[in-house]
C-alpha cells in the first residue's frame, strides 16, 4: 500500500522547457559573476563539471561538497571564497529565472489532494541546487516548502537521479520502504529509475522528457487530471 507520494519539481510541479530554463538561468549567472573574474564560457563549463560530479556522487560526501571540490579544480581554491557570491545570486538574481517557467494551478491542487487523502509528501527533485533555489522554485509552482515533509537539495543529499540509491535514501529518510512510495516525475530516464528500488512511478507527460523514446505504455502516465484520478484510486 502506498503511504507516501514523492514529487519531482522541474517539469513536473513546475512546468518548464529544461533547455530554455537552463540557458536563461546561466545567462543571469554569467552576468552576475563576469565582474568577479569568471569568464562566461569557463563558468558554464565549470558548473557543468560540478554538476557531473554530483551526478556521479556515491553518497560519501554531500552533493554540495562534491560540486565545490570539482569547481575548485577549474578555478582554484579561491573559488571557495566566492561561495557567498553564488549564495547571493540564488537569493536575488536567480528569482528572475521564474520568467523561464510556466505555471499550472493543478500542481498545487494535486499535492494538496494527496495530503487530504492522508498520503505523506516529499519533494524529490534532483538535488543539484542549493536549498534556497529549490525553495524559490517550489513557491513558483504555487506551493510552500512546508507543505512537504522535506525536499532534497545539494546540501542534504549525497547522490542524484538516476542512481537508484537516491530513491532509497529518500524513502529511508521517511522511514519507509521504497515499495511504500509513489514517485511522480516527468523524466523517463531519471524518474523511472525508481522502479529499480521497488517504488511505483507515475510519469507526468505535460513536460515529458523521454530522450531514449522509451515505451511508456507499461507505466502509469498522463496529465494532472490523470494523475489525480490515479491518486484517488490508490486507496
Amino acid at each position: 500500500m502506498i503511504k507516501a507520494i514523492l514529487f519531482d519539481l522541474d517539469g513536473t510541479l513546475l512546468p518548464m522547457d529544461q533547455d530554455v530554463f537552463t540557458r536563461g538561468y546561466f545567462g543571469f549567472l554569467t552576468k552576475k559573476l563576469a565582474s568577479h573574474g569568471y569568464a562566461p564560457q569557463a563558468l558554464v563549463d565549470g558548473i557543468w563539471a560540478g554538476t557531473a560530479a554530483m551526478v556521479k556522487n556515491d553518497g560519501s560526501v554531500s552533493n554540495e561538497d562534491a560540486f565545490w571540490a570539482k569547481f575548485a579544480q577549474s578555478f582554484g581554491e579561491q573559488a571557495l571564497a566566492d561561495k557567498p557570491l553564488f549564495e547571493e545570486f540564488y537569493q536575488v538574481d536567480f528569482q528572475r529565472a521564474r520568467e523561464f517557467c510556466g505555471f499550472d494551478p493543478a500542481a498545487a491542487e494535486t499535492v494538496r489532494l494527496a495530503k487530504q487523502m492522508g498520503f505523506r509528501t516529499a519533494l524529490a527533485t534532483n538535488p543539484i541546487f542549493p536549498a534556497c533555489a529549490t525553495a524559490s522554485r517550489i513557491r513558483w509552482a504555487g506551493l510552500e516548502p512546508e507543505e512537504f515533509e522535506f525536499f532534497t537539495s545539494y546540501e542534504n543529499t549525497g547522490c542524484c537521479k538516476p542512481n537508484p540509491a537516491y530513491f532509497t535514501e529518500v524513502a529511508a529518510r521517511m522511514e519507509l520502504a521504497p515499495a511504500d512510495c509513489l514517485m511522480v516525475g516527468n523524466d523517463a530516464r531519471e524518474d523511472l529509475a525508481a522502479l529499480e528500488t521497488g517504488m511505483a512511478v507515475f510519469l507526468l507527460t505535460d513536460c515529458l522528457i523521454n530522450k531514449e523514446n522509451r515505451d511508456l505504455s507499461p507505466y502509469p502516465h498522463g496529465n494532472f487530471a490523470a494523475l489525480q484520478d490515479y491518486i484517488r484510486h490508490l486507496q
